[in-house]
């Protein structure tokens, strides 16, 4: 494994374990101390939203994400050969194209936050963007060598 891989692994598991002690922490506050935990749905869905994102590139990096794989198997060689080929192509401009969209978004979106918490949407868009742009440069890298090899096949 890589050190940027690494790096967003570990990221990704810090916001997992963040999804998982914020709702926990508001039952306690609640339950036991009577105590609301202001923002603590909210907070919740940012994290969601953050970890969906952030580990995109993650699933495209490691293969992780459906390939059809019997349907593919199917295939004599050298047309499976262009179907990799055509999905890397298809991936990179679809996730290129969202990448760009929420770019677009960003810039119009800059004042606008959260009503509990005042977190401002760039940072949500900014997730969105970080995931799709780093699964287009991912589906980029994949042209030579596309991840969808014959080895995810159930037999």
């Amino acid at each position: 494994m890589r050190i940027p891989e690494r790096i967003l692994t570990a990221f990704v598991v810090f916001i997992m374990a963040g999804l998982v002690l914020v709702p926990t922490a508001q039952v306690i506050t609640r339950g036991v101390f009577v105590l609301p935990f202001i923002g603590a749905e909210e907070f919740t869905r940012f994290l969601l939203i953050c970890l969906i994102f952030c580990a995109y590139p993650l699933v495209v990096q490691n293969g992780e994400n459906i390939v059809m794989g019997e349907f593919k198997a199917a295939m004599p060689k050298r047309l499976r050969g262009i179907v990799n080929w055509s999905i890397s192509i298809s991936a990179i401009a679809a996730t290129g194209f969202i990448a760009y969209v929420t770019a677009t978004n960003i810039s119009r979106n800059l004042t606008n936050a959260t009503p509990t918490l005042g977190i401002p949407f760039w940072l949500f868009l900014g997730a969105t963007l970080f995931g799709f742009a780093g699964a287009a440069l991912i589906h980029l890298l994949h042209l030579r060598k596309p991840p969808q090899a014959d080895t995810n096949i159930a037999v």
